[in-house]
C-alpha cells in the first residue's frame, strides 16, 4: 500500500456519494441508492485494533468470508480505494492502493426485525428458529471455546459494569456479578463437555434482532462478528441466547419460545442427543447476554435502558421452576395453538419448550416437519416410538429445569398416564388439558387447515371419533372458541 490514507478524507469522499450516513462504534457506513459501503474507524478500540490499513484490510475480509454464509446475496466484496496520478480518491482505480472498504447490496432498513419487533408471527417464529439451527449445523467446529468465550464475556462483563459504579446502581451490579460468577462456576462441567461434543462452533456472535433482516419472507442472519474469535467461537445455544433474551426483554417471550423449540426440533436432527441437557445453562447465557445490553447501552448514554438490563440479567439467574403440562384431544381441537398460547407464561425464560408428536414423529423418520407421511407412518409402532422419544426428550428438558407442554392427542388413557408418572418422578407440578368440541367444528378445522405438521385429515378424524378415550381426569375445555381467550383463561385460574 502507499501512504496511509486519512480517516476524515476517506470519509468525507465517500459521504459524498452517499445519501445516509451511519456512525457505530467500529465502522461508518455510507448508504446509496443501491449499494452500501462500509469502513472500518481508523483506530485501536481496544477490543479490536483496526489502526492500520492492514489490519482494516484483514477485519473486511473476515466480515465478508464470515457473512456471506448466511447473506450471500448482500455481501459483495472488499474494494480497492486507489490514489489517481492528480491525487484525487478512485474505486479500484490504477494508482496504488490506499485502503479498502467493504460492498454490500443496500436493503430496506425497516424490514430489519428491531424496527418492528411484532411483524414476528408463530410461522415466522418456527422459520427464524429453523434458521438459526440450520447455520449453526452447517458453522465450523470451535472444540473448547465454548466454555472459554463464555468465560472471558462474564469476566469482561464484570470488569465494564464496574466502570459504570458511578452511573448504574453499585450494589445491583455488584450482586449480578456474584450471582453469574456462582452460575458460571456451576456450569463449567456441563460447557466443557458440550464443547467436545459438537457445541462449540463458529458463531454469529451478535444475534440480536438488529441483526436479522425478514426479506422475501425469510430471515437473513447479517452483520456477525468477525474482528475477535472469542466472540464469535461460541457455544450454540449461547449464540441463540442473544435473540432469546431480546425478545424477553421487548415483551415478546410468545415469539422467543417458539424459536427456542423450533430450534431444538430441528436442532435435535443434526446433533448429539445432549442437545437438550445443555438448557441447563440458558439461565446463565441470557443473563451474560444482557449484562452486555447493560453495560453497551451505559457506554452510549442510555441509562435507563442499561439499568432495566442489569435487573434482566439478575432475574435471569433467578429462575421460575419448571413444570409439566400436556394438551391433549381429537385432531382439530387446537392443541397446538393452545399449547403455543399457555408456553410463555410456564417456567422461567422464554417459556415452555413444546414438544409435539407431529415433528417427534418426522424427526424420527428423517423427513422434513412439513412433509405429508403416509398412512402407515401412523401404525402403533411408530405411535409407542414417538412417544417414547417425547417422554425421554420431556425428562431431559426438564431435569435441565425448562417447563415443558406436550403436544399430542393422548387418546390412549396409557399415554396419558405415562406423562402424569413423568411429572411425579422429577417431582414436579402436571397440568394435564383435555379439548373437546364438537365433531362438526373439528371436520372444519381440519378442512381449513394448511402449512401445519399434522398430517390429520377428515378420515383421521372418524377414526378417533370412533375411539374411546377411556376414563378423563385431565382438566376439560370446550374448545369451540377463540383460543387465545381460551388459554388466558386457564392461565388466570393458575395465577395465584
Amino acid at each position: 500500500m502507499s501512504d496511509p490514507l486519512e480517516e476524515a478524507e476517506l470519509h468525507a469522499w465517500l459521504a459524498a456519494g452517499a445519501d445516509q450516513v451511519i456512525e457505530t462504534a467500529c465502522a461508518h457506513v455510507f448508504l446509496g441508492p443501491l449499494t452500501a459501503f462500509k469502513m472500518k474507524r481508523h483506530k485501536d478500540l481496544g477490543y479490536v485494533d483496526f489502526s492500520t490499513p492492514e489490519r482494516r484490510l484483514w477485519a473486511l475480509e473476515r466480515e465478508l468470508a464470515f457473512n456471506r454464509v448466511a447473506a450471500p446475496d448482500i455481501y459483495r466484496a472488499v474494494r480497492r480505494i486507489t490514489r489517481e496520478a492528480d491525487g484525487s480518491l478512485a474505486l479500484e482505480g490504477g494508482g496504488p492502493v490506499v485502503d479498502h472498504v467493504l460492498e454490500m447490496r443496500r436493503f430496506d432498513e425497516g424490514a430489519v426485525l428491531a424496527a418492528d419487533p411484532d411483524v414476528i408471527d408463530g410461522a415466522l417464529a418456527d422459520l427464524l428458529g429453523r434458521t438459526i439451527a440450520g447455520f449453526h449445523a452447517e458453522a465450523p467446529l470451535r472444540p473448547g471455546a465454548g466454555w472459554r468465550a463464555m468465560e472471558f464475556t462474564v469476566n469482561s462483563n464484570a470488569n465494564l459494569l464496574r466502570e459504570l459504579d458511578d452511573k448504574l446502581d453499585a450494589g445491583r451490579v455488584e450482586s449480578l456479578i456474584a450471582l453469574t460468577g456462582e452460575a458460571l462456576a456451576a456450569n463449567r462441567d456441563l460447557l466443557e463437555a458440550r464443547g467436545q461434543a459438537g457445541f462449540s462452533r463458529r458463531c454469529h456472535g451478535d444475534l440480536h434482532l438488529a441483526n436479522i433482516l425478514l426479506e422475501a419472507g425469510r430471515p437473513v442472519l447479517f452483520d456477525c462478528i468477525e474482528f475477535s474469535d472469542v466472540l464469535s467461537d461460541l457455544d450454540v445455544q449461547y449464540d441463540l441466547a442473544f435473540l432469546l433474551m431480546d425478545l424477553d426483554f421487548r415483551g415478546r417471550r410468545d415469539a422467543g419460545v417458539r424459536v427456542l423449540s423450533a430450534y431444538l426440533d430441528a436442532a435435535a436432527r443434526r446433533f448429539p442427543t445432549s442437545l437438550w441437557d445443555g438448557l441447563a445453562a440458558l439461565p446463565l447465557m441470557l443473563s451474560v447476554r444482557a449484562g452486555v445490553r447493560a453495560h453497551v447501552c451505559a457506554h452510549g448514554g442510555d441509562l435507563d435502558t442499561a439499568r432495566a438490563y442489569v435487573e434482566t440479567a439478575i432475574a435471569h439467574l433467578s429462575p421460575a421452576a419448571p413444570v409439566l403440562a400436556a394438551v391433549g384431544g381429537l385432531s382439530g381441537t387446537g392443541k397446538s395453538s393452545f399449547a403455543r398460547a399457555i408456553a410463555p407464561g410456564l417456567g422461567r425464560s422464554p417459556g415452555a419448550v413444546i414438544l409435539r408428536t407431529d415433528e417427534v414423529r418426522k424427526r424420527l423418520l428423517g423427513v422434513a416437519p412439513d412433509a405429508q407421511l403416509a398412512a402407515d407412518a401412523y401404525g402403533r409402532e411408530t405411535t409407542l416410538r414417538t412417544y417414547d422419544a417425547l417422554i425421554d426428550e420431556a425428562r431431559a428438558v426438564l431435569a435441565a429445569g425448562q417447563a415443558v407442554v406436550l403436544d399430542a392427542t393422548f387418546i390412549d388413557p396409557e399415554l396419558r398416564h405415562r406423562a402424569e408418572v413423568l411429572a411425579a418422578a422429577c417431582g414436579l407440578p402436571f397440568h394435564g388439558v383435555w379439548l373437546e368440541t364438537a365433531p362438526e367444528i373439528l371436520r372444519g378445522r381440519i378442512a381449513d387447515r394448511t402449512g401445519d405438521a399434522s398430517d390429520a385429515t377428515l378420515a383421521t378424524l372418524e377414526d378417533q371419533l370412533a375411539r374411546d378415550a377411556g376414563p378423563m381426569s385431565w382438566s376439560r375445555l370446550e374448545a369451540s372458541g377463540p383460543t387465545d381467550i381460551l388459554a388466558r383463561n386457564w392461565i388466570a385460574d393458575r395465577t395465584p
